[in-house]
């Protein structure tokens, strides 16, 4: 007797949708929020001598004892947090949700913002709330306040800059927010590079406050590797459901290198951070075209009709975010990644064709 998918797998799960990942392949490569620019060679050189001496046949560090080092002095995080590491931050998402499912335990965040929060959280068995954000995509404070109150979510989430709107919520409202917290607050700071502020610094003064990061958005997104700060009482039972040797040999040798070269990533992030706001001024211009101010490597806008200029912009090679029908106040927005200066001219030369037909 054959036995159906819809007889063994979970209820909520069978209504889910994988993450779509479009083939990049031939296109002008703007709908993931990468960093566009290479390495230099010369640190490619090292990162050959170093894939080449690295011990394959080996399991990797457990601890990453030695990448947990240079992640401290590169992201300057306080000495009385803790750390954990993941397969990118979408593996620490995880840990969190998993510890804290317990039957009936809520899980909260703001919408719209990083889908993976809602997806993880099903994907465990919690509920998760969502509280709109105001139109003008700031934390709606009393709602946020109501919904921890009624709901006595375990875990809520923030992303700062936020994604897909790329603005910083008011500093202040989440400080008042993480001290009325009836469980632990992530703040998942991406995006910290291109942003003018951080809790990480907060650390040691919020038993319930999570600082998460990811290197992705600095240039290594290929290496899939995030980081989770916080008080040590919490991180020791996260690191229970951490799958053992989770960050590979490679990735654990090549982020230390390339981590200890903070010059460049700096230099990098710089470049995007004037490519933003030169990027921003001439969508500005456009007529049609609303974009919204950003503090990330990427610019939401809104355009008459979203879904056709996205399918004209991929007939002339260039891939950008349809978030159209992905939540009612992203109606007709799109996302675009703030790419190298090419890159821009080749999107916005596009999107003026693809405006007019």
């Amino acid at each position: 007797m054959s036995v159906k998918p819809a007889e063994l797998i979970r209820r909520e799960l069978l209504s889910l949708h994988a993450y779509p990942v479009p083939d990049a392949s031939g296109f002008v490569k703007l709908d993931a929020m990468e960093n566009p620019y290479t390495l230099p060679e010369a640190l490619r050189d090292e990162i050959a001598r170093i894939a080449r001496q690295a011990a394959i046949n080996r399991y990797p560090d457990a601890c990453a004892s030695a990448l947990k080092l240079r992640l401290r002095r590169a992201m300057r995080i306080p000495t009385e947090a803790e750390l954990i590491l993941g397969n990118g931050s979408d593996e620490i998402i995880q840990m969190l949700a998993t510890s804290v499912a317990r039957p009936g335990a809520v899980i909260l965040g703001v919408e719209p913002s990083f889908v993976m929060f809602r997806l993880i959280a099903t994907l465990v068995g919690a509920r998760f709330v969502g509280v709109p954000l105001r139109e003008d995509f700031s934390l709606d404070e009393p709602a946020l306040d109501l919904a921890m109150e009624q709901h006595r979510p375990a875990l809520m989430f923030f992303a700062y800059p936020n994604n897909p709107t790329g603005n910083l919520f008011d500093r202040e409202a989440l400080l008042r927010i993480i001290s009325r917290a009836p469980g632990l607050v992530v703040i998942d700071e991406a995006y910290h590079a291109f942003a003018a502020d951080s809790f990480m610094p907060a650390l040691p003064d919020h038993d319930n406050l999570l600082v998460m990061r990811t290197v992705s958005k600095l240039g290594l997104a290929g290496l899939r590797l995030g980081l989770l700060a916080g008080a040590a009482q919490w991180l020791r039972e996260f690191d229970k459901v951490r799958l053992p040797y989770n960050v590979n040999v490679l990735t654990q040798a090549v982020a230390e290198a390339v981590l200890a070269r903070d010059d460049v990533l700096d230099r990098q992030a710089a470049a995007i951070r004037e490519e933003r706001e030169r990027l921003y001024r001439a969508l500005a211009r456009v007529p049609g075209v609303r974009p919204w101010p950003s503090l990330a490597n990427f610019i939401l806008f809104r355009v008459p009709d979203a879904a056709g200029v996205f399918e004209r912009l991929k007939q002339r090679r260039v891939l950008i975010k349809n978030l159209h029908g992905s939540h009612p106040q992203l109606e007709n927005c799109l996302r675009v990644t703030v790419g190298t200066p090419p890159e821009n001219e080749a999107f916005l030369s596009a999107l003026h064709d693809s405006l007019n037909g």
